[in-house]
């Protein structure tokens, strides 16, 4: 079966629910939503465009690829600046949630996964409530969405 993009451009963006029931938002960027992945063992955040029916990097116009490209490259240094021992991986599969989404996860030998993938490793540990409202004041701070 292929998949057929939907022809009616009129939709808004709206995101995926599997991605907004495992995130926390953290705030926008040129072009992407920015969340934080909640899973405490590992700082990731995930970026998704914030574009209709948005399902390959493809369905992208060109000023919509730089502008990803961009805002990956700007969340990519902060996460290193603030991790510069740990390996950035990052990653778009669509396997489970078609909407275009790009994770960015900081790796250490010592997380629970490595040096396998983190999906499909074990159950996401969920932040705290606490935890939540922390992580996300420090990740808004970091990429300047709160001063």
């Amino acid at each position: 079966m292929r998949y057929s993009k939907p022809t009616d451009e009129s939709n808004l963006f709206s995101l995926d629910q599997r991605l907004a029931n495992d995130t926390l938002r953290l705030g926008a960027l040129s072009l992407c939503e920015v969340l934080l992945f909640d899973d405490c063992r590992y700082p990731w955040l995930v970026l998704v465009p914030r574009v209709a029916n948005c399902v390959e990097f493809l369905d992208l116009s060109e000023p919509q690829q730089q502008m990803l490209a961009r805002d990956l490259q700007q969340v990519s240094q902060l996460m290193k600046a603030e991790y510069p021992d740990a390996k950035l991986n990052v990653g778009a599969l669509g396997n489970v949630v078609a909407q275009l989404h790009v994770h960015l996860v900081l790796r250490t030998p010592d997380d629970p996964a490595w040096p396998g993938p983190v999906w499909g490793h074990s159950p996401a540990q969920r932040y705290s409530a606490e935890a939540a409202v922390q992580q996300k004041r420090e990740w808004q701070q970091r990429l300047g969405f709160i001063f």
